[in-house]
């Protein structure tokens, strides 16, 4: 087993990715603090895990509140006396339309909820991290991440935001021994897609489009869970500050790659350069 007595805390574990991600650790061998804002998923979550041989502890937790997460991996550390995984799941893609007929609290709220709660989840679990000699953090980005996404302006931009944190972070704690990545999952059928299915045409033709051809497909979130369990496990050891896709990259070559992808900037948030006139000067 890859995650063999590992202790893991997986945000928004109470469906669609942080259930599989979830799930897929404790298949690993990981026992697992699920959290979630909703106790009645959260249990359901729990007892699966619990039939695959594995401990689950639940905290009703919201990311976006910083006494609630100091709570969690107070409680977390209490039944299990470590924390080797954090996976930051949790997250909204509320408010749909044009950024100017956006409500500026729904709007700021998902910046807190997407963005927030992954600073203050990291916060709160890296001094544990550095106190066992290592850890690993895995960051869920998404869709807005690395190109526009129109019409889901908060979420596209906390997305983003969130790939730009996994790569400075990364850089702060790579001397202890603490990897930070995030993981572009791909296409899949989630409450999110339904929700964007529902909004109808505020969602723009092309968001709407592409939500209905994956609900019709029913694509599920095996590919980013397996990619989880990579990043988590000791196979990954020295890759950090990265941006992966689960479903176009080949990460599985990752570890045989090790040193050219270190010393580049391939899977980041790259800034492309080029030559400006003599008027201007310059590289940008």
């Amino acid at each position: 087993m890859k995650l063999r007595d590992r202790v893991a805390i997986v945000t928004g574990s109470t469906r669609g990715i942080g259930r599989a991600i979830a799930l897929a650790m404790a298949e690993q061998g990981a026992d697992v603090v699920v959290t979630a804002r909703t106790l009645a998923e959260l249990e359901t979550t729990a007892a699966m895990i619990r039939s695959l041989g594995r401990r689950a502890l639940i905290v009703q937790t919201d990311v976006s509140r910083n006494q609630e997460v100091m709570a969690m991996v107070h409680d977390a550390l209490g039944e299990f006396g470590r924390i080797d995984i954090l996976v930051n799941n949790a997250g909204i893609q509320a408010p749909i339309g044009p950024l100017w007929e956006n409500d500026p609290d729904e709007w700021l709220r998902t910046i807190l909820i997407n963005l927030g709660g992954v600073f203050l989840c990291c916060k709160a679990v890296i001094p544990v991290m550095i106190r066992q000699g290592g850890g690993k953090i895995i960051n869920l980005s998404g869709g807005g991440a690395t190109s526009p996404r129109p019409f889901f302006s908060a979420y596209a931009a906390s997305k983003a935001a969130i790939v730009r944190l996994t790569e400075t972070l990364a850089e702060e704690i790579k001397q202890h021994n603490i990897q930070v990545n995030a993981i572009a999952p791909g296409p899949v059928n989630t409450r999110m897609t339904e929700q964007v299915v529902a909004t109808g045409a505020a969602a723009g033709e092309r968001a709407l489009a592409e939500a209905r051809r994956v609900n019709e497909e029913r694509q599920r979130p095996e590919a980013a869970a397996e990619l989880a369990v990579f990043l988590a496990s000791g196979q990954s050891d020295g890759l950090t500050g990265r941006l992966i896709s689960a479903v176009w990259d080949d990460w599985r070559a990752l570890p045989f790659r090790l040193d050219e992808i270190m010393s580049s900037d391939l899977y980041t948030l790259r800034r492309i350069t080029m030559t400006m006139t003599a008027s201007v000067g310059g590289n940008i």
